[in-house]
C-alpha cells in the first residue's frame, strides 16, 4: 500500500494512504539513503510504501520512493550529519517580516541558496503589514525590487487581513508548499488564517529582543480544504549551508549563475579576480551591495580567500 508521510516525531510516523486514512507507523529495519547521514531516513513529504500489521490499527514502512527533491539543514545535535526538513515540495514560502522581528536578509539569502540547490522555487512572504510604518514599508520595497528583478516573486500581507489570505490561498491551490521562516514572523497565525480548524499555537514575540519563541516542534503536513498541503516546519534561528563547496555558491545567486561563463578565469570565486564580469556588474549597480556582501560572508566561512 502507498502513503504519504505527514508527521514525524522520531521513531513513528504519522501517514496518510493513498485511500485516505491516517495511520501511525514505524520503520522496518533501517534505511540508507543515498549514502547521506542524515538524523532521519525518512521525512515529512516523503512518499512510501507500507504493509499494516497483522490484528494491530499501525503500519510498517517497507520502501521509499525516489524523491523529487528534498531539503536539508545541518543536525542541530550533530554537525557531521544531515536533517532533512522536508521532501517532494512543489514550492517554498519563506515567511518574513521587517519588525516584530526582523528577517535580516541574510538568512534570506541562505535560505533561496540552498532552495536553488534542490530546485525548490521560492515566494518571499513579508508579514505583519497592519504594524509597518513608513520606514519597513521602505525596507520592504527595496527588498522586493531586488528580489522579484532575480526572480523571488513578493508579497506584502497581514495575517489578520482575509484578502491578503485569500491571496495566498490562490498561491497555495493543489501545490505542495513548505512553510519556513524564522520564529516570530507570524507563519502559524497565517497557516491558521488559510485553515482555521488546525488552530496551530502561536506565541507573542519578545519585546526584550524581539526574538520570536518557536512554537512548531516537528514539520508536520496538513491539508487545506481549498486544496493543497502545507508542510509546517520549525522556526529556524539560523541556517548553515550545507553540502557546498566555495566554487559553487555563485551557481545559486540567480543574478551571478548568467556572468560565470563571461568571466576570464573558469575558477573564478568573484573576489579578487582580474577581469570578473561579477565584480564587474557588482560596480555598475547590477548586482544589490548587501547580496554580494553575504555572498562574501559565506565564503569567508567556508575558508575561501
Amino acid at each position: 500500500m502507498k502513503a504519504v508521510v505527514y508527521k514525524s516525531t522520531g521513531s513513528w510516523y504519522t501517514l496518510k494512504t493513498s485511500e485516505g486514512d491516517f495511520v501511525e507507523s514505524r520503520m522496518k529495519g533501517k534505511f540508507r539513503l543515498d549514502g547521506m547521514r542524515t538524523t532521519n531516513p525518512i521525512a515529512v513529504g516523503d512518499h512510501v510504501q507500507i504493509e499494516m500489521e497483522e490484528g494491530l490499527q499501525t503500519a510498517v514502512i517497507t520502501g521509499i520512493d525516489d524523491r523529487k527533491n528534498y531539503i536539508v539543514r545541518q543536525s542541530p545535535r550533530n554537525v557531521h550529519l544531515r536533517h532533512i526538513i522536508s521532501a517532494n515540495m512543489d514550492q517554498a514560502l519563506l515567511i518574513c517580516s521587517c519588525k516584530s522581528p526582523r528577517t535580516p536578509t541574510g538568512f534570506i539569502d541562505r535560505f533561496v541558496i540552498t532552495a536553488e540547490m534542490y530546485h525548490i522555487p521560492v515566494h518571499l512572504v513579508f508579514n505583519k503589514r497592519d504594524i509597518y510604518k513608513d520606514k519597513q514599508m521602505r525596507q520592504y520595497e527595496a527588498m522586493r525590487e531586488v528580489y522579484e528583478s532575480i526572480g523571488y516573486p513578493c508579497r506584502l500581507v497581514s495575517a489578520h487581513e482575509p484578502e491578503d489570505i485569500e491571496g495566498i490561498r490562490e498561491l497555495l491551490k493543489d501545490k505542495v508548499t513548505l512553510f519556513s521562516g524564522q520564529s516570530g514572523v507570524g507563519k502559524s497565525s497565517l497557516i491558521n488564517g488559510l485553515q482555521s480548524n488546525l488552530e496551530i499555537k502561536t506565541k507573542e514575540v519578545s519585546s526584550y529582543n524581539e526574538k520570536g519563541l518557536h512554537t512548531t516542534t516537528f514539520a508536520t503536513m496538513y491539508d487545506l480544504d481549498s486544496g493543497g498541503q502545507i508542510i509546517d516546519t520549525p522556526g529556524i534561528k539560523e541556517l548553515a549551508l550545507v553540502d557546498l563547496d566555495s566554487f559553487e555558491v555563485s551557481h545559486y545567486y540567480p543574478e551571478m549563475r548568467k556572468l560565470i561563463g563571461s568571466c576570464k578565469f573558469n575558477n573564478c570565486l568573484h573576489l579578487n579576480e582580474p577581469k570578473c564580469a561579477v565584480k564587474e556588474a557588482l560596480e555598475e549597480g547590477q548586482i544589490a551591495d548587501f547580496r554580494y556582501q553575504h555572498y562574501q560572508k559565506i565564503l569567508m566561512e567556508m575558508g575561501a580567500h
